[in-house]
C-alpha cells in the first residue's frame, strides 16, 4: 500500500520507531519517483546536555496516570483558549503525532538518554515574561516501561505549573496487565516532587479527565466529585473546553 501511495504521487510520513528509510523497496522507488519519506521519530538536532538553569517565560506540562490519557489534546485544548484569548501560547510537541499536527518538535523518546532533558530545554527557550510554552506530556512517572521519558520532560521543561491527566476505570497501566493506576494523590504528590527539583516554585493547576468511555451524565459528576476531592479545577476538555484550566494561568 506505500508502494502504491508513491506511485499515486504521494509523500509518506511515519511516526513508528521502524524506519521509512529503512525499508530498501520504498526507499529505492522514493527516490526514483522524487517522493520524500518524512521519518518524524529521527532527531533532527544535535541537542545539548541539560544545564537545568532557569529560562525567561512560562511553562506547563501535562502529566498522567498512565500513557494515552489525553495529555497531548490536554496542552492542545489550552493551547487554542489561551489563543482565542489573545494570550502568549505555543503548544510544544514532543511525541510523533504531536510534531505530525505542528510540523515541529522533538521525538523525545527517539533521543539518547543524556540529552533528553537537554532537548526540552532546547525546545523551551527563553522568552517573554508573559509568555506560555504548552508541552506535551508523554508516558508517566508511574509506568515501568515509559518512566524515564516523563523525568526528562520534568526536569527539561522546569514547569511552573503541572495538569494531572487521568482515564477513570482504565483496568490496568498501558501494556502492564500487573499494574493498577496510581491515584491522583498520587500522581499529585510524585510529580510535585521531582518538578520542584528545578522548580521550586511549582504548582499543579487543575486536572483533565478522559471520559470518552463514560456517559455525559456520569462524566460532569466525576468532574465535580474529583473537583471537591482534589481542591483543583477538574474538567474533560474535549467535552467541555479548558477555558478553566486556562483562567488558572492568570495568577502566575
Amino acid at each position: 500500500m506505500l508502494l502504491q501511495a508513491l506511485n499515486a504521487g504521494l509523500d509518506l510520513a511515519s511516526g513508528l520507531h521502524n524506519l521509512l528509510h529503512d525499508e530498501a523497496d520504498l526507499a529505492v522507488k522514493a527516490k526514483t519517483l522524487g517522493r520524500t519519506l518524512h521519518d518524524v521519530r529521527v532527531p533532527t538536532v544535535a541537542y545539548p546536555i541539560a544545564n537545568g538553569r532557569k529560562r525567561t517565560g512560562k511553562r506547563i506540562l501535562a502529566v498522567g496516570t498512565d500513557c494515552s490519557v489525553g495529555k497531548m489534546y490536554t496542552a492542545l485544548c489550552m493551547e487554542k483558549a489561551m489563543r482565542a484569548q489573545r494570550r502568549k501560547a505555543t503548544f510544544r510537541a514532543t511525541g510523533q503525532t504531536g510534531i505530525l499536527i505542528t510540523g515541529d518538535g522533538v521525538p523525545l523518546d527517539a533521543v539518547i538518554a543524556d540529552f533528553m532533558a537537554g532537548s526540552i530545554e532546547f525546545l523551551t527557550p527563553d522568552n517573554d515574561p508573559d509568555h506560555w510554552d504548552l508541552i506535551e506530556g508523554q508516558g508517566s512517572l508511574f509506568h515501568a516501561s515509559y518512566s524515564g521519558v516523563t523525568l526528562a520532560l520534568i526536569h527539561g521543561g522546569q514547569p511552573d505549573a503541572l495538569v494531572l491527566c487521568h482515564e477513570p476505570n482504565r483496568p490496568n497501566m498501558r501494556g502492564l496487565p500487573d499494574y493498577e493506576l496510581p491515584s491522583l494523590e498520587a500522581l499529585r504528590d510524585l510529580s510535585l516532587t521531582m518538578a520542584r527539583m528545578v522548580n521550586p516554585a511549582c504548582e499543579v493547576v487543575g486536572i483533565s479527565l478522559n471520559t470518552s468511555a463514560m456517559s455525559a451524565e456520569d462524566a460532569m459528576a466525576l468532574c465535580a466529585e474529583t473537583e471537591r476531592r482534589m481542591g483543583l479545577p477538574t474538567v474533560d476538555p474535549f467535552r467541555q473546553g479548558a477555558d478553566r484550566l486556562v483562567a488558572v494561568l492568570e495568577g502566575f
